[in-house]
């Protein structure tokens, strides 16, 4: 039992550094577990596998919990509309992927979840990214909080984030990248990237879970939790270390990160093929 919460809590590091780090948390998923074998069947690893960003979603919350509730007391009545104009725009930036992803969702799966497709759009996005960064290079932002993002930028946030269904393309990547397009700040494009993965990755789990049904072994639930925990606590890490970063760097360091992280899964799996 010790060895299999032993490998809850490695996999519990890797998501929690990975889902908000625009790297692909699917990318590094594949790979780990080439390495980390559960004793557990397929159908409980496929619903692990999203369950266990529950955990790092509760880091966002817990992090940006003033700024995203609306019933704050010591906000004035403009904050709080501010604010639940703020989750207006959150709830347009997730219905295109909300949408897909409830009717594709097992079809992604079936068709794009290979080291093939996550190794090439690791690539692909880890170019866009410095292409992108030397093209915005010297170039201010016209939105630089959230009054400024408009719902049509929003919805084009939304739209970038449809391509993150395809594993490798990192959600967090994608609609970073989608809102630098757009505009935004890197400040802004990140913060709404996070507020964008609540209500994705509470969608998420919450169909794997009817999918799975609710029948876990004792092993299975102290395997998800250990997981779960583990995310929580590197999440909180990882998204303050994003935040603290992105005030004087860009992310060309990203993008080489991906392709290089690209080539050694392609290259991997040829080798052990």
């Amino acid at each position: 039992m010790y060895i299999e919460l032993f490998k809850a809590l490695v996999l519990g590091i890797v998501e929690g550094i990975t889902e908000w780090l625009p790297i692909s948390s699917t990318g590094h998923m594949i790979l780990v577990e080439e390495f980390i074998k559960f004793n557990a069947s397929e159908a409980f690893m496929e619903m692990f596998r999203v369950v266990i960003q529950l955990g790092a979603i509760m880091a966002v919350v817990l992090l940006y919990f003033h700024k995203l509730n609306p019933f704050a007391p010591s906000k004035t009545s403009k904050q709080k509309r501010d604010t639940m104009d703020m989750w207006f725009k959150v709830v347009v930036g997730v219905l295109p992927a909300g949408i897909l992803g409830t009717l594709f969702d097992d079809w992604f799966d079936e068709h794009f979840y290979n080291y093939v497709t996550v190794a090439v759009t690791l690539i692909i996005y880890g170019i866009l990214f410095i292409i992108i960064e030397n093209r915005n290079k010297g170039k201010t932002a016209k939105i630089n909080n959230f009054k400024d993002l408009s719902y049509m930028t929003a919805l084009g946030v939304g739209l970038f984030q449809v391509l993150s269904l395809i594993p490798g393309t990192s959600r967090s990547g994608a609609t970073i990248l989608g809102a630098i397009i757009l505009g935004t700040s890197r400040n802004i494009a990140a913060e709404y990237s996070f507020f964008l993965s609540i209500p994705v990755m509470f969608g998420a789990s919450a169909l794997k879970l009817l999918k799975f049904g609710l029948n876990f072994t004792g092993l299975e639930l102290a395997i998800l939790l250990t997981g779960m925990i583990v995310a929580f606590v590197v999440s909180v890490v990882a998204i303050r270390f994003l935040i603290k970063y992105i005030k004087n760097n860009d992310f060309k360091a990203f993008g080489w990160y991906r392709i290089i992280l690209g080539i050694l899964v392609l290259g991997y799996f040829i080798l052990v093929g």
